[in-house]
This record gives C-alpha cells, structure tokens and sequence, in this order.
C-alpha cells in the first residue's frame, strides 16, 4: 500500500519570516551539533508540525526498522539480494561484518607500510585509475586532506578520453610511479583500458616488471590476480560495499597513502560518530533526519526539482560532484521497492559549486529566477589558509549573508531590483575541516540519502539505470548494436 503523505501536503505554506517572528525558540529547535558539525535548518520551512508529519510517515515506513537492519548487515538491496555493510567499514554494524573490514584495513595498511619503507621501489607518484564511486570518493579525500601532506602526488584519473590520462602523465616520473586500478569486478572496460594505457606508458619509459608497480582494489580478488597483479597487492573489499559509498574500504587506499593510515583512521572514526548519532538519536533531533525532511518537503510540496550545494571553501570544491552520485544513482528512481512504479518525484536534482566564484555565476538565479531551489551551504570556521585573516572573514560572511539575503530579499518598485525573499537555505557550520569532521560531513549525506530512500519506498542501493547506455556501447564496439537514425549517423561522422 503507497505511503500516505496526505498530512505532509497540507501542511500550510507559512513564510520563513514569519515562523522566526512567531517563535523565539526557532533556532533552537532546528540546529543541532554532531561531531564537530553545526547544522542550521532554521531557514527552512520546516516547523514542529512539519517534523511530527515526516515522524508518522517514517513510522509507516519502518524507518527505524530498515535503519537496524541497514546496521545489522540484512539484505536491504533487495533487488541485488545483499545487505549494504559500508557502515562496518567503521566500525558500526553486524560483529561479522565489522572483523572482516577490520582484517581488510589491517592489509591494506601492510601494503602502506610496506609502500612507504621502499618494497615496491621509490614511489613518488600515484596514478588511480577508476570510474563513479571509485574515483570520486578518494579525489575528493585527497583533495581536501592531502593537498599539504606532502606524502605522494596523487592523480585521480576517471575519464576514458585520453586527455586525462595525458595530464599525468606530463607530470608523473614513470620509473617512480605506482598504478593503482579500482574496479569492483574489475571488468570495467573505462578503467581496464586507462589502466593498460598506463602499462604501456611504463613500458615504453623502460619501466621493468611493469604489473610489480600495481596495486588492485576490487571486489573480485581473482580477476586481478588473472590480469596480471600478484596477490600480495590485491586489496579486497566486500560484494556488500557498494560503489558511491567505498571510500570507506579499500577504495579509499590513495587517500590513505596520500595523507597516511593515522588520517584515514581518523577519517573512519569521524563517519563512525555520526552513524551511532544517526542510529541512536530520536529523529526530531537527528541530523540527517531532519536534512531529509526538509529535502522532501521541498520536493514534494513545493514540487523543487533541484537542490543547490555550495562549499565555501576551496577544499571542498569535490564535494558537490560527489553528492551529484551519491544521491542522483541512490534516489533517482522510477520503481518502488516492491516493484511497482512511483507515483511522485524521487531525487531532487543535485548541482552546486563553491563560493564566492557561484555567487557571480549562478545566485542571480537563486535570487531573481522563477524556480524555487533550495540552496545548502558548506563553511568552514577556522581557515585551510595563511593568508590574512580578512580573506576569510570575507569568505565566511558571504556565505552567511547569502543565506540572510535569500530568506528576508529587499522590496523595490523596479521590479528588476526586488528580490522576493522566502527562499530557503541551509548551512552546515564545520569548526574546522580535518578527516574526523570529514568523514562525520560524508557519514551524514549518506545516511540522509537512506531516508530519503526508505520515505519513498525505493532502493537507494541498487544502480540499473546506468548499464543500459554502456551495454549499447560495448555492443557497438563490436558491431552487434543497431541505433536510430540520428546515432548511426552520428557514429558514421566520427568514425567514417
């Protein structure tokens, strides 16, 4: 039976000026502190009526049901038939699953350890190659925590065209370069070919032994040793940990020999801290529970097709890319769990950038546009930087008053400088930005892309809809694929 939302849309549409003057407890009631995070919601449209609504529709969904069995290592991707364990991957879930992960880490930090007292030669460079949730996950750790580590030189590289991989290798010393390949079944024709592009590139610099210089992370140990990559450097990871949420597992070995196993334990313990707030707090007070609310309101009252995310900070200039994935190949569904066809909007569209550059590109839109679109913001208190203190003081206020601007706007009689206002925003206050806090910041958009999932009734954890362009593709490779008109002509000016 389709979930009944007939409370949620009829909540009144109250404007967010006048739920501040109505309340002086608003503040309170929509803020929380989790983990060195600050979040504000105040500028939101939520209100106490609003939570109660989502609590009675969580409950009808069994929401706290699918959260245990999520941390329990149930099957809850039930279209694959597997239970989802990336929580184990720090420490937060089934005993069984927990000591596999442990004894996993405990590995990859052998071949670390072993990396870093010189067993596979003199490394300076590191070329991953990986596609989606292989590459996006350890591009954003490394840039936002390895930038001055000053360890190895890691280059993340994802895109099949040959451009990306020309860029490294302009800067990488082949004789002093270690290969990283991530592929969960290690079949992925993007990786496997960037990957024999880079043997080819070492070969060719008289590299010896070239597959000595290979590190393999992938679900499926076999395939690797077969291409070529001996055991000893074959990090495994769990069928059960899925690709949007691998930076956990093996997946996330660059980050970690980038900015070293103590980081990336801190990294753990930090997503660890907001699984055990997100598993053990009621929801009227639980970060990611509230964050899903008010996305759901917002697409599904106020019909929001899109929602903004700006990192104002350079660090995080990944992150809104990374949400892109995480939430459009998680919620961005047609079909409900048991199999039937959703009647309303799944994921809001997921876009964004990083303040100030957005505020000259994009806020006239947020501002002035004819779309509603609710807009997150991501800041920092204390500064990645040495430079003088007013370039994040003036960093900071901007993104504070672009939240003001945007709930309260300014009336004029020329149309063309009124600004509306009563639109919403968040902001997700950071005190400062290290792997505990990051991996507290990624640990919450996760478990709040699983609400989101579990309120609408589908499968966040299963990805069919990004096979079926790539199967056309690996068929037309091989001549076996007929296509419309438009395509056949197009394939015949590219390749004659």
């Amino acid at each position: 039976m389709p979930a009944d939302w007939t409370a949620i849309e009829a909540l009144p549409a109250k404007k967010l000026t006048d739920l501040f003057a109505a309340d002086d407890a608003r503040l309170a009631t929509f803020s929380a502190d989790v983990a060195g995070l600050h979040f504000d919601w105040s500028k939101t449209h939520l209100t106490k009526d609003a939570v109660a609504a989502f609590e009675a529709l969580a409950k009808a969904q069994d929401l706290a049901g699918k959260r245990e069995a999520l941390f329990s290592g149930k099957v809850i991707n039930t279209t694959e038939g597997r239970p989802v364990t990336h929580t184990a991957e720090r420490g937060e879930g089934s005993e069984e699953d927990v000591a596999k992960a442990q004894a996993l880490h405990a590995r990859m930090r052998a071949l670390i350890d072993a990396i870093e007292q010189g067993a596979l030669g003199d490394i300076e460079s590191v070329i991953h190659v990986g596609i989606g949730g292989s590459a996006l996950g350890p591009d954003l750790l490394v840039d936002a925590l390895g930038r001055d580590a000053g360890r190895y030189e890691v280059h993340i590289v994802s895109n099949v065209d040959g451009e990306a991989l020309e860029e490294a290798f302009a800067v990488c010393d082949p004789a002093a370069t270690l290969l990283v390949v991530a592929s969960k079944t290690f079949t992925t024709k993007e990786t496997m070919l960037n990957a024999e592009s880079v043997l080819q590139w070492m070969t060719e610099a008289g590299v010896e032994d070239v597959y000595g210089r290979v590190v393999a992370l992938t679900a499926d140990p076999d395939k690797a040793v077969e291409w070529g990559v001996d055991e000893t450097r074959v990090l495994p990871f769990a069928e059960s940990v899925g690709g949007r949420y691998s930076l956990w597992c093996s997946i996330g070995f660059p980050a970690a020999l980038a900015v070293g196993w103590d980081e990336f334990s801190e990294l753990l313990e930090g997503a660890a801290e907001m699984d055990r707030h997100f598993r053990l707090t009621a929801l009227a007070e639980n970060a990611p529970a509230l964050a899903a609310f008010a996305d759901l309101y917002y697409a599904q009252v106020r019909h929001c097709e899109t929602r903004a995310t700006f990192a104002y900070d350079e660090r995080l200039r990944l992150l809104p890319s990374y949400l892109q994935q995480l939430e459009m190949e998680s919620n961005g569904k047609g079909t409900t769990i048991d199999g039937q066809k959703l009647d309303r909007p799944s994921a809001a569209i997921t876009w964004g950038g990083v303040g100030t550059d957005a505020q000259h590109a994009v806020f006239q839109l947020l501002h002035q546009g004819t779309h509603l679109v609710p807009v997150e913001f991501i800041a920092v208190i204390e500064p990645g930087d040495t430079q003088s203190e007013d370039h994040h003081r003036q960093l900071l206020l901007n993104a504070f008053a672009q939240g003001a601007a945007l709930m309260a706007g300014r009336a004029n009689d020329d149309l063309a400088r009124s600004y509306s206002g009563d639109r919403p925003s968040s902001t997700i206050l950071l005190d400062t930005l290290d792997a505990r806090t990051l991996g507290a910041l990624i640990a919450f958009y996760e478990h709040r892309v699983f609400v989101n999932g579990v309120l609408l009734g589908i499968n966040s954890f299963d990805q069919f809809g990004v096979e079926l362009g790539k199967e056309m593709a690996k068929a037309a490779d091989k001549g076996g694929q007929e296509f419309d008109v438009s395509t056949t002509d197009l394939i015949k000016r590219a390749f004659g």
